[in-house]
């Protein structure tokens, strides 16, 4: 059999569309690793390797084929999809199977992808974790809401994977899996068919082998996305610590460094950016937005089902009793005016650089740490990559976050790939 471990989904689909192999033969090899390792990852809620096979047959040969053609692709199970139920991890929605597709797996199937499962979510995609390990160490959480298909992407059981990020739930999970994410900004991707959260901050994202995978799921998913022009030059970059550095674990943070020492040696400039003081306030007004939305987005369950929310999801509606409309105003408004700060900031550099996490995967599947780095740029709707770094044999996945201005998405890739490039020197992370 075919051994597509070092393949990221844009080789595979370019072999499938050249007939080199075939979709069932990418299919079998993907199948054989979910059977192999799920029982002890616990990636999928829904999974059903002969419905996987079925698809695979039916991408027949009079279509054009896709960018996409033939490649598995991991669900996260706050999407609807018609052929598994979408049930949120929530007791409330056992049943629930919707008629139709969301939009954007619709727009994976047109491509040519075949949907291998549902992956395990947090429940409603916020705190109260589910049962998915870290396949680099069991003992250990993948990470927040977007953790089966992190999950799931670092067992090898899928090439890509669709994620969402409210406020860490994307770029953590890759940061502990060792994954390549894309957040893009805020309302490039729609959300029709993603169970609403706290629509300010809700966005679709993506796992890929890649940067280039990232860029491949961002031309099926985002009508009109630039293509990349493989430009290769000298880029300027920001690196920001924020204020929370004094949280970050000296290891993760030596690696970072370490990782900015290399950009610089390989003559590309990174020049430290220091925020101003009004900005200490991010990470409190995210979660105010976070929590008010979030009961509102909720309130239907909460009222017809107060037994079956965990103490995660009523500690929220109890925070957002408390806050009052002036504050949740007062928060947004804040962030609007900060929005205009940091644009300026932005300006003189092709990407802002950061950690994606100040700590690595913590032990247990109770709690998954802080998002503190990952939501304070998520506040304001900007674009946001994992890169993972280069580790030594043995040690824990840590994550670069690269940060584009608003919408300069297609810059942030191109500026990713060349950074993946100099850390990596080209080698692919199975």
């Amino acid at each position: 059999m075919h051994n597509f471990s070092n393949f990221d989904a844009t080789a595979i689909s370019q072999l499938v569309r050249s007939d080199v192999v075939s979709k069932e033969t990418v299919v079998e090899y993907f199948l054989e690793r979910v059977e192999s390792r799920e029982q002890s990852i616990n990636a999928f809620v829904s999974f059903a390797p002969d419905w996987v096979r079925a698809q695979a047959s039916q991408l027949t040969t009079t279509r054009t084929k896709g960018l996409l053609e033939g490649v598995p692709v991991g669900i996260k199970d706050n999407y609807d999809t018609v052929d598994h139920p979408t049930r949120f991890y929530s007791p409330i929605y056992d049943d629930n199977c919707p008629s139709r597709d969301a939009h954007v797996v619709s727009l994976l199937r047109q491509a040519g992808a075949v949907i291998m499962g549902k992956t395990h979510t947090t429940e409603f995609a916020y705190m109260h974790t589910g049962p998915t390990h870290n396949p680099h160490d069991l003992d250990r959480t993948p990470g927040s809401s977007s953790a089966g298909s992190a999950a799931g992407m670092a067992a090898g059981f899928f090439p890509v994977a669709l994620g969402t990020q409210t406020a860490g739930s994307l770029i953590k999970p890759a940061s502990y899996c060792g994954l390549y994410a894309f957040k893009p900004s805020y309302g490039l991707v729609s959300l029709e068919g993603v169970k609403p959260l706290a629509p300010s901050f809700d966005t679709v994202g993506w796992y890929g082998r890649s940067v280039r995978d990232l860029d491949l799921i961002a031309r099926v998913l985002i009508p009109g996305f630039p293509e990349r022009t493989h430009e290769s030059r000298l880029r300027s970059f920001g690196f920001c610590r924020t204020a929370r550095w004094d949280q970050m674990d000296k290891d993760v943070a030596k690696s970072l460094e370490a990782a900015v020492e290399t950009l610089r040696s390989a003559g590309h400039q990174v020049s430290e950016v220091l925020l101003p003081e009004e900005f200490s306030t991010v990470f409190d007004d995210h979660q105010i937005i976070n929590d008010c939305e979030g009961a509102r987005s909720l309130s239907t369950e909460l009222k017809m089902h107060p037994d079956k929310l965990s103490v995660e999801l009523l500690a929220m509606f109890e925070r957002a009793s408390l806050t009052t409309w002036e504050q949740e105003s007062a928060a947004k408004r804040r962030l609007a005016k900060l929005a205009t700060v940091l644009e300026e900031i932005f300006k003189p550099f092709d990407a802002v650089l950061g950690a994606s996490c100040g700590i690595v995967a913590p032990l247990g599947l109770g709690a998954t740490g802080p998002s503190d780095f990952i939501k304070f740029w998520m506040a304001f709707g900007l674009p946001q990559i994992n890169i993972p770094l280069v580790r030594e044999t043995g040690a824990l996945p840590v994550g670069l976050q690269m940060v584009g201005g608003f919408r300069n998405d297609s810059t942030l890739i191109q500026a990713a790939e060349q950074v993946d490039a100099v850390l990596r020197g080209g080698r692919l992370i199975g």
